[in-house]
């Protein structure tokens, strides 16, 4: 029920000779969720690992993952979890905690095995942590809200930061979701780099028939990957990242890196782009 793909890193130098089928065997995770199993994606940069878990046919355990190196996967790491399914329990050692449709709930260091109730649909993120902080459950109504954008520029949207600063306080994971209005289709505009964390995406509630048009690279070597709902993209820390898409959608976001300052990046022009 469990298992893991290793996903090694890509420089900048190597990504100028990739064909879209290499670009998206290295950055793109597109089977995230499958029914009754426990997915994730181990990369190497920041060692972030991302992943799904579906529990349709019963509850489904977290504990060892070998490439983690430790006897449970939080011995050393923290976690966070949205729920996109229906309202259903997480549970740890300390007690169970009920997340609704849109809920995010933050593991701490040494938090154990987690057990995934069924009905809802997960996906986790998580960081290398160097100390033990408290686990919260953070609700939309908890989170701390910024509004960027606007209609002309079909830009206009909100961003949820969740396992965020203003929130409450993580070692290195930064975890949210954006959320596009009615007639917008730009996230993450204008672009930016910050290569002091990598950067994951989950695009979402997206319908089956439309696209997002993910774009990364150097600002003066963009390319771009085609991506369906619920599949994950790596950014690496060298590569912009914005989106642009043929339908409505939202997007998880989660960082590790250096620092939690969310505003840590380097913008870059759209005219400057190429």
């Amino acid at each position: 029920m469990l298992s893991l793909t290793t996903l090694h890193s890509v420089s900048p130098l190597e990504a100028k000779g990739m064909d879209t089928q290499s670009l998206r065997a290295n950055l793109l995770f597109d089977q995230a969720f499958a029914p009754d199993e426990m997915k994730l994606l181990y990369t190497h940069y920041d060692r972030m690992i991302v992943g799904g878990v579906l529990p349709e046919g019963g509850d489904l355990t977290m504990d060892h993952v070998t490439e983690c190196g430790t006897d449970s996967i939080l011995d050393r790491r923290e976690m966070g979890i949205l729920n996109l399914g229906a309202t259903a329990v997480v549970t740890i050692s300390t007690g169970a905690h009920q997340l609704e449709a849109g809920d995010m709930l933050y593991l701490g260091k040494g938090s154990g095995p987690m057990t995934f109730g069924q009905g809802g649909q997960f996906y986790v993120a998580s960081t290398p942590a160097h100390r033990t902080l408290r686990s919260k459950h953070i609700t939309p109504a908890d989170a701390s809200k910024l509004n960027l954008g606007k209609a002309p520029t079909v830009n206009d949207r909100t961003i949820y930061q969740f396992i965020h600063p203003d929130v409450m306080e993580s070692c290195q994971l930064v975890m949210g979701y954006t959320k596009l209005h009615d007639g917008s289709v730009w996230n993450t505009v204008p672009a930016h780099v910050h290569g002091r964390r990598i950067e994951a995406y989950l695009y979402f509630d997206l319908a089956t028939e439309n696209r997002v048009f993910h774009f990364m690279g150097q600002p003066q070597e963009t390319r771009h990957i085609v991506i369906g709902n619920e599949e994950v993209m790596i950014s690496p820390p060298w590569s912009i990242h914005c989106g642009c898409s043929t339908g409505r959608y939202s997007f998880c976001w989660v960082m590790g890196g250096d620092n939690v300052d969310y505003a840590d990046v380097d913008m870059v022009a759209i005219g400057d782009l190429q």
